[in-house]
């Protein structure tokens, strides 16, 4: 009896205002607080880096070169050591680098697009995967919030017929068993509704892990189940699907992915083709003429060699053409490896494709069979409420047993529950319909 006054007084607590969630909303918050998808937000935005650095690399490149060279004197023009031409030496040039057939290779920048395509498309199957994970808990939430309600209602019913047989006992209509039987079902409702209260609670908490950024956040979730949307045909279902996978989108790009890199594998068979050019001073001192007598050749220390003053600013250029000869099979051997990755990342595409139109038909024949069976399930839950109500009827008359009362007690309670069930199967197969399709 302590655990039945236990279970009324906490369902008589008054229930304060909770925030209501909506099953889009969920999604939303759900796509805030993912680490997964922000893990696989920053590896779009790193693909992104890698196609800017691709495209800079086709482009002359630009830098500064600021050194000062000091060698030890030894009496002569250029120290101790003689290949740093002097004392003192200063560097200050512009340096421009341009690789001439850099404009021709066009597979690096390609691939990289198509890198960023990938990682673009993981970052919806991420999305996806997380938005199928909500739904699921959501209406595992809703589904729980019913059986709590289904679990009041029979207990409410169980002390109603132990108030009946309570009052048959005092008339000299039932047996002092039909009361025990009458307060063990009682006893057996006050545990179930214990146990839909604790799983409410634990599903609450499964959700708000993923849609808040802590788990003590109070909030009920929006019954949506007697509103269950309409069920399309197949085929639009299958050719939204195929327009909208994220992980179709994901095996093609790999597949335009794996091709570029065949392309830039073969690029290591051509010769590469540079050119430097730099603008500035190198010299033993920093100006653009020197002001002292200067060696003409700069080697030569006899007075004849010498000049009033020396030119330090000017400019080089440099061209570079070096081509590959042999390398013991290396090249040819990277060139196949990225074939075998393009047939791969096309055996992925094929079965990418195999592998959604499963998933489409698997999620249509369980979103067929759920909505069938919600009319039989309502049915069999009002046909319940219907059997209850002559049983306590027929009690009352004294044409019934508790036993019989009983029995209908929990028949209406599976049946109840069943119906919660089949409309939550419908709605979870219909989310997974529509995160297939892109809807979500």
């Amino acid at each position: 009896m302590r655990t039945l006054a236990a279970a009324l007084l906490l369902v008589s607590l008054p229930v304060l205002a909770q925030e209501k969630i909506t099953l889009q909303d969920a999604m939303e918050r759900a796509r805030r607080y993912s680490g997964q998808v922000q893990s696989a937000s920053l590896t779009a935005q790193l693909a992104r880096e890698d196609t800017v650095q691709a495209k800079a690399a086709q482009l002359p490149t630009l830098n500064a070169l600021n050194q000062f060279i000091y060698t030890e004197g030894n009496g002569t023009p250029s120290g101790v050591f003689v290949a740093n031409d002097g004392v003192h030496v200063y560097n200050e040039q512009a340096l421009v680098h341009q690789e001439l057939f850099s404009v021709f290779r066009r597979a690096e920048v390609r691939r990289a697009k198509a890198a960023e395509a990938v990682a673009a498309a993981r970052r919806g199957i991420a999305l996806r995967g997380l938005n199928a994970t909500v739904a699921q808990n959501f209406y595992a939430v809703v589904t729980a919030s019913r059986k709590v309600a289904n679990a009041q209602t029979s207990l409410d019913e169980s002390g109603r017929v132990l108030d009946i047989t309570r009052k048959q006992e005092q008339g000299g209509e039932a047996a002092k068993a039909d009361v025990i039987k009458a307060q063990l079902q009682q006893m057996q409702r006050v545990r179930d509704l214990s146990d839909a209260q604790v799983t409410l609670e634990k599903d609450k908490v499964a959700l708000a892990v993923l849609i808040f950024p802590d788990i003590t956040r109070d909030f009920t979730a929006v019954d949506d189940l007697d509103h269950p949307p309409a069920l399309e045909g197949f085929a639009e279902f299958q050719t939204t699907a195929a327009s909208e996978s994220p992980e179709l989108a994901a095996a093609q790009a790999g597949v335009m992915q794996a091709k570029r890199d065949v392309d830039v594998a073969r690029y290591q068979f051509l010769p590469s083709f540079a050119l430097d050019f730099a603008y500035g001073i190198d010299a033993n001192q920093f100006a653009a003429r020197t002001d002292y007598p200067t060696d003409e050749s700069g080697r030569s220390t006899l007075p004849s060699y010498l000049v009033n003053n020396r030119q330090n600013l000017g400019y080089s250029g440099q061209l570079t053409l070096n081509i590959p000869i042999w390398n013991w099979g290396a090249t040819r051997s990277k060139v196949k490896q990225a074939e075998f990755r393009a047939e791969q990342a096309q055996a992925d595409l094929t079965i990418a494709r195999k592998q959604l139109n499963a998933n489409m038909s698997s999620a249509y024949l369980e979103a067929q069979a759920a909505h069938e069976q919600i009319d039989s399930l309502r049915g069999s839950a009002d046909l319940s409420v219907e059997s209850l109500r002559l049983t306590l009827l027929r009690y009352q008359a004294g044409e019934a047993t508790v036993l019989e009362v009983v029995d209908a007690q929990t028949t209406l309670a599976a049946a109840r529950n069943a119906y919660a069930d089949g409309l939550a199967r419908y709605r979870l197969a219909v989310a997974t319909i529509e995160t297939l399709t892109g809807h979500f």
